[in-house]
């Protein structure tokens, strides 16, 4: 997939600001080495969306916007409090605020720019945490509830044809208030949680389309007999031509176009094969919109081995799953890498180390990054951020006694709007095998019915319906049981793939490369690199040994360290790798070659 460049048709999108932009990132946190790289003026300027891409016609409208936070129920600022770097949420250091927005507060912002309108123009914003309202020159052009995944909105009729256009923008985020989906995210960080984040925190960007276009397409694959199923949605047209691999089909918006190779090439993380694909919309017989993506041929599934163990399956062959528990922050940007380049490293790094898997921990990432992991080969574990900890719960799920929250109902019908947009607008990503509805008992609610919805939204992967968490039997495909700082079972269940979902945390803090000089921690806690590499080998023979009984995944804590959490693999700033990467890599690979 190429990279695609800002571009724009007859007038590009100018931001409005100086030309020299007054802005630097907070001081006095650690940063990373992308941190220098990132231009005011053009932040993640990479097209955003790699999977449904259109020539032309569009601009990203990162860069230096106006904000103010104030009382929620104000209205517009008359004033603002000074510029910010969008797409980093206020807390962050690159955003150039550094500070919280609380709960009885709102954030404002404020951009002008030049564009175009044309026969339809599309207003598409990545992410913003958590409840957005957008105003195009003074007039309300809509709003979203949710902060993992973007939206966007028809801004045609609010443009005017002078070029000069202005966007405002507020939102409301109650972070930690048990109502709405955050993660690790908390008003007072400590421990496992993590600065919150708010606001605009991916891409916005702008792009012209013609009246009748593509709106989406979403596929299916059979390796059965090396075919895809396509379905596009569009606005308008009256048949779509697909093709990819040299073959070609028709259909009607809204129907499946089935395209069959001759020679299917599998995708897998040793051979991530993606398939170029064209979109064209047609109406009387004439082209009026194309879109270019991908499309990959690949099967997840389960088996059961010689001894009675179901394991997990990839194209029909068992593959034992192994990878780091990936929180995906950042000591800058905070849930925005500062770069592509660096969304692209932690998941070459994690190959690098041998790792064939990433669980993405209650964090849903940008399109880019999804796309990284189709394109260089990595399974993913997707997590559903959550929405509380265990505090409404009864967590024992060793022995069956655990209990459900009785959620109100306000916090279930969020719960499965965002849930929902979560996996319909990801399950195009062939990298995605796993879909995690809850982590541990954090909120854990209406487990059974909460699968099923998942299974009815995406039924071609597995579901872990509580990674950790209190166990029903019977209910989702994985029994996942987490276990500090070693790997560990209570008893293996033999009607669901076992899973040891997550163990390690073995502690390092490197001086010089952390977020605090005190008050660090870890599952267990080591001085030097040689002591950790020892510690890390004796984990992995322990996880050899439970491969044979039934154990057929492993997630180690963690990626990176973050914030005051020092058990990852690298430092926060990506700067320090604590263990020999190719000791590293023979170690993951003899734990993933055991279940062979």
């Amino acid at each position: 997939m190429k990279k695609i460049l800002v571009l724009a048709a007859a007038a590009a999108a100018l931001l409005s600001c100086s030309t020299a932009p007054q802005w630097k990132p907070v001081e006095g946190r650690i940063m990373t080495r992308w941190a220098s790289e990132v231009d005011p003026e053009a932040p993640l300027g990479e097209y955003p969306r790699p999977a449904m891409v259109r020539e032309g016609g569009w601009a990203s409208l990162n860069g230096l916007w106006n904000y103010a936070i104030v009382p929620s129920e104000a209205e517009k600022p008359e004033k603002w409090d000074g510029r910010i770097l969008v797409p980093f949420a206020p807390e962050s250091a690159l955003s150039g605020v550094g500070r919280n927005v609380l709960p009885e507060e709102a954030l404002w912002y404020e951009t002008t720019f030049k564009w175009a309108p044309g026969e339809t123009t599309l207003l598409h914003f990545g992410a913003v945490d958590w409840k957005a309202e957008v105003w195009v020159n003074g007039k309300y052009a809509g709003a979203h509830t949710g902060g993992y995944m973007g939206f966007t909105l028809d801004v045609t009729p609010y443009l005017k044809p002078s070029l000069k256009q202005t966007l405002l923008v507020r939102v409301e985020d109650g972070t930690d208030n048990d109502r709405q989906p955050r993660g690790k995210q908390v008003l007072h960080p400590e421990g496992i949680w993590y600065t919150a984040v708010s606001g605009i925190w991916q891409s916005v960007w702008i792009e012209n389309v013609p009246k009748a276009h593509i709106a989406r397409y979403t596929y299916t694959s059979d390796i059965s007999d090396g075919s895809v199923s396509v379905t596009v949605e569009t606005e308008g047209g009256d048949e779509v031509e697909v093709s990819a691999g040299g073959v070609t089909a028709t259909a009607k918006p809204g129907e499946k176009a089935v395209l069959t190779f001759p020679e299917p090439s599998l995708w897998t993380p040793d051979h991530p094969c993606l398939y170029d694909l064209s979109i064209s919309l047609k109406q009387d017989g004439k082209a009026v919109d194309t879109v270019t993506g991908y499309v990959a041929l690949r099967e997840i599934g389960t088996i059961r081995d010689a001894s009675g163990n179901l394991r997990m399956t990839l194209n029909g062959e068992p593959l034992f799953h192994f990878g780091p528990l990936d929180q995906g922050w950042w000591p800058d940007g905070l849930y925005t890498a500062p770069t592509d380049e660096a969304l692209r490293f932690d998941i070459e790094k994690t190959k690098e180390m041998g790792f064939n898997m990433i669980r993405k921990h209650v964090k849903v990432e940008p399109e880019r990054w999804y796309y990284w992991c189709d394109k260089l080969g990595i399974l993913v574990w997707q997590d559903m951020p959550s929405i509380t900890d265990n505090r409404f719960v009864k967590w024992d799920y060793i022995h069956f006694g655990g209990t459900e929250w009785d959620a109100p109902e306000e916090v279930r019908d969020t719960y499965y709007h965002e849930w929902g947009e979560i996996v319909d607008g990801l399950k195009n990503h062939p990298s995605i095998v796993v879909w995690v509805p809850f982590n541990e008992a954090w909120a854990q609610f209406e487990t059974a019915k909460v699968v099923d919805f998942t299974r009815g939204l995406d039924s071609t992967r597995l579901v872990n319906q509580a990674s950790g968490g209190n166990y029903i039997k019977g209910v989702g495909d994985i029994y996942d049981y987490h276990h500090y700082p070693n790997p560990e079972f209570e008893f293996f269940e033999k009607s669901q793939v076992s899973v040891q979902g997550e163990y390690g945390g073995i502690g390092f803090p490197v001086a010089g490369y952390l977020w605090k000089d005190d008050g660090n921690w870890g599952y267990i806690q080591h001085s030097s690199s040689d002591e950790v590499l020892a510690r890390y080998r004796e984990y992995a023979e322990m996880l050899k040994a439970l491969i044979p009984q039934g154990c057929s995944a492993a997630v180690y804590t963690q990626t990176t360290d973050v914030e005051g959490e020092v058990n990852g693999l690298m430092t926060y700033d990506r700067k320090v790798v604590k263990m020999d990467a190719a000791d590293l890599c023979e170690i993951n690979r003899g734990v993933i070659e055991a279940m062979r």
